[in-house]
């Protein structure tokens, strides 16, 4: 018999009696991968409040920048101000950007250095204010006293915890029926309504935001978490920005800026490139001009899974809650999606009072996006 696509059923005379066919099998159109949960991983601990906290340090800088409008000899200048003047001792060698110029600080008074132009035989060059100065390293005397002791104070940073809930309400009658597809009705709608909190909890990582007031949460405001976008500020760049790569189209060009970017100034590794749709397909247009295929290949391949550049490898996730305008650039090894201590999603049977059985799913989560400055967000990309 030619396949019809169709389940044959009659209770005609002289037929046999056929039931429907119907797979044991619900499919699910709904989207409900979270591929950067996936990507993160469970993790090793547990929060035990409702605001999680964690300690952030850094090393002392050894970058800064001229604050002086006042320069009028920019090639023979020998005291000027900087921005930060407790960056700087005595015997310290210094370098603007871009120049070949060395320098020798002789003096720090407040924000106001004292420095040999043309140190080590190099040509003095000019500067300017707002100009990048790298330290180099200190130069100490043989036989001196010890500096100064210099140090950084560790931060507290955090999070709050979000709640996570939705109900389930099964008649009793529903659940002594039989029905097609499925063998216990309770435990079908628990794992539907699991698979939504699972898809809002990756959501609310990516995109949540903290009440501007009252963030603890109260009676009448809602505690939530802060995401990952909301969460970056140091490495934010916007398409159209002045010094940021030229053109609203996501390219090479836009992607190892920012990857320099974070690798000059952080000690991050970026492993992670997290994008929507659009941006997915300009990324893998990356490589259409050089791709190439003999007259024999069936299969036409298009598609970019990892980036390697010279500031890493990353991995490319595609999150359908990624804003279609935005690339994510993440240090994976510094974050971490944390239940709250005996609060990871689970199932609360509640005491009926009719014909029916019900309860309430639970979780409650909350971001730990350790160091800021390691990850990265490109906005305002075209998306068309």
């Amino acid at each position: 018999m030619a396949f019809t696509g169709k389940a044959t059923y009659t209770a005609g005379a002289g037929f046999p009696e056929i039931g429907e066919d119907v797979s044991d099998i619900v499919g699910i159109i709904s989207p409900v991968e979270t591929h950067l949960l996936d990507a993160i991983g469970d993790p090793m601990r547990e929060a035990k409040s409702t605001y999680h906290e964690w300690l952030e340090d850094s090393l002392v800088p050894n970058k800064d920048a001229i604050s002086d409008s006042s320069i009028s000899d920019p090639d023979g200048e020998t005291s000027f101000d900087v921005a930060n003047g407790e960056r700087f001792r005595v015997g310290d060698q210094i370098q603007t950007a871009g120049s070949e110029e060395l320098m020798l600080v002789t003096g720090v008074t407040d924000n106001t250095i004292t420095v040999v132009r043309g140190y080590a035989g190099t040509a003095p060059e000019n500067i300017a204010n707002g100009q990048a100065i790298h330290i180099l390293g200190n130069a100490a005397l043989e036989g001196d006293d010890k500096p100064a002791a210099r140090f950084t104070n560790r931060i507290r940073c955090g999070n709050y915890t979000q709640i996570f809930t939705s109900s389930v309400e099964v008649s009793g009658t529903n659940i002594a029926a039989s029905h097609l597809g499925v063998s216990n009705e309770m435990d079908y709608q628990k794992s539907e309504r699991l698979r939504e909190l699972i898809r809002d909890l990756e959501n609310t990582v990516i995109n949540g935001g903290q009440p501007s007031a009252n963030p603890q949460g109260s009676g009448t405001v809602r505690r939530s978490m802060k995401g990952i976008i909301q969460s970056i500020a140091t490495n934010v760049f916007r398409a159209g920005d002045t010094g940021f790569p030229s053109g609203t189209g996501l390219d090479e060009a836009k992607i190892n800026y920012v990857l320099r970017q974070i690798w000059e100034n952080s000690s991050g590794n970026v492993d992670l490139i997290v994008v929507g749709g659009y941006q997915k397909r300009k990324i893998n247009s990356f490589l259409t001009a050089s791709r190439s295929f003999g007259p024999a290949d069936s299969t036409y391949t298009d598609m970019v899974s990892v980036y390697e550049s010279d500031f890493g490898v990353c991995r490319i996730i595609t999150s359908r809650w990624v804003p279609q305008d935005a690339v994510l650039l993440l240090d994976s090894s510094r974050i971490s999606v944390l239940p709250m201590a005996g609060r990871s999603f689970h199932f609360k049977p509640l005491a009926s009072s009719g014909d029916y059985e019900c309860g309430q799913l639970i979780g409650e989560y909350t971001l730990e996006f350790k160091n800021e400055a390691a990850h990265g967000v490109i906005r305002d990309l075209a998306v068309s």
